[in-house]
């Protein structure tokens, strides 16, 4: 990029975390005379954000931008993800591959409210979220530059290489930070969950220090020794109540994450495959999440069609990937949602969810759209024709039984 193609204002996406405040202070030395703009994102990062316009102007930025989006984050980006009921290589709630679009999208706003010409981001050149981050800008607004320090070679020519020199660069320079090379876990925390990378997780062959890493939740071996109950209500898909109290859908999932986090719900250590091609390891709390996938499930079994069920398991793989690939706003995830949103239209009704020491098991589930008909599920035969059943089993299994003639299977 040449100097009169630098960019002269970017938006950073900010987070007061280590990557983005060790950028602010480079990229004016990068860029001569640029303006920063530090946009944050409260999404549920609990005490995170405390002092964030204060740190952000110490670091550099011209401009500070703090939006509250919880609400937006949960009903708009993690409710679509319950409908889908997206799990990506069956373990991942896909916390943080949901908040990037998010973040992502509403610095392009802060670019267009602020005369901005660039967006930015601390994702380094080895994880999703660049891709993340990154498609959403291509996505929603193609002619803004797009500033990625960490891929830039001048960044890793002066020195920031991995993490234990950006908290060398962050000392030198006065930033205040919380890691520390003893303590090096890079964390990213939301209303949905909160992961855990680095130090001991990178080793699969070692367990995690459960103590020193998790923040959310206890470990089954604190949690109470009693189980606990919850009745969740939905409509259409949504949840709308927790025993009985509407409210809004950031408020379900903060107290769903209190009630989970103390019976050691929802932690999970996986070794994912990235998107950039690579494997990672990391441990994930999601304890308000795997409560709601739980009671969304039993509602889902007892409210869908046999086919229609049987096809939403099988494409909610896909639209999980598409998630995690940062492909929030592309067109296939947006078609995907409608044929979720389209069969959600019948799951409503309470499920009473049972958690214990780490498990939450769906134990109740009633629905005026229930398909569950107690008569024919029975082991009575009344209101039953069990002769249909010889004619069935004869036409449904003729291949079998041409094939098993002609073709005996070898053993």
């Amino acid at each position: 990029m040449s100097a009169k193609d630098n960019p002269k204002k970017i938006v950073l996406a900010y987070s007061g975390g280590l990557d983005t405040s060790v950028i602010l202070p480079w990229l004016k030395d990068r860029y001569p005379g640029v303006k920063l703009v530090a946009f944050a994102a409260e999404l549920g990062q609990g005490d995170e954000l405390k002092g964030i316009e204060e740190k952000a102007y110490a670091s550099g930025a011209d401009e500070v931008v703090v939006k509250d989006l919880r609400r937006e984050f949960a009903e708009e980006y993690c409710y679509p993800m319950i409908r889908a009921h997206a799990v990506y290589e069956t373990d991942y709630l896909l916390g943080t591959s949901i908040a990037r679009p998010l973040i992502a999208k509403h610095q392009v706003l802060a670019a267009k409210q602020t005369k901005a010409d660039a967006v930015g981001h601390g994702a380094t050149g080895k994880g999703n979220d660049q891709v993340r981050f990154e498609l959403t800008y291509r996505a929603l607004n193609p002619r803004l530059k797009i500033v990625s320090p960490w891929k830039d070679p001048a960044f890793l020519a002066s020195g920031l290489t991995d993490r234990e020199t950006a908290i060398d660069y962050a000392k030198k320079h006065k930033i205040p930070i919380e890691q520390s090379k003893k303590k090096i876990y890079s964390r990213d925390r939301n209303l949905w969950h909160i992961s855990h990378e680095g130090a001991e997780i990178e080793d699969p062959a070692s367990e995690p220090s459960w103590k020193n890493c998790l923040v959310m939740s206890l470990t089954p071996e604190k949690a109470p020794n009693k189980s606990a109950t919850v009745t969740l209500g939905f409509a259409r898909g949504n949840p709308v109540s927790i025993d009985g109290e509407k409210l809004r859908g950031e408020q379900i999932i903060e107290k769903l994450n209190a009630l989970g986090g103390r019976h050691a719900v929802g932690t999970t250590l996986l070794v994912e495959n990235r998107l950039v091609g690579m494997k990672s390891r990391g441990v994930y709390e999601t304890p308000g999440g795997t409560i709601l996938y739980e009671a969304h499930k039993a509602l889902e079994q007892v409210c869908l069609e046999r086919d229609l069920f049987h096809e939403k398991i099988r494409l909610a793989s896909r639209y999980a990937e598409l998630v995690y690939n940062g492909q929030w706003f592309h067109p296939l995830r947006e078609a995907l949602q409608a044929f979720f949103d389209r069969a959600n239209q019948v799951v409503t009704g309470e499920v009473k969810v049972r958690l214990y020491k780490g498990t939450a098991t769906a134990v109740e589930a009633s629905s005026p759209k229930s398909l569950y008909d107690e008569k024919l599920a029975s082991f009575a035969m009344d209101g039953y024709d069990v002769t249909a059943a010889r004619g069935f089993i004869d036409l449904y299994g003729l291949p079998m039984t041409v094939a098993g003639r002609r073709q005996p299977p070898k053993h």
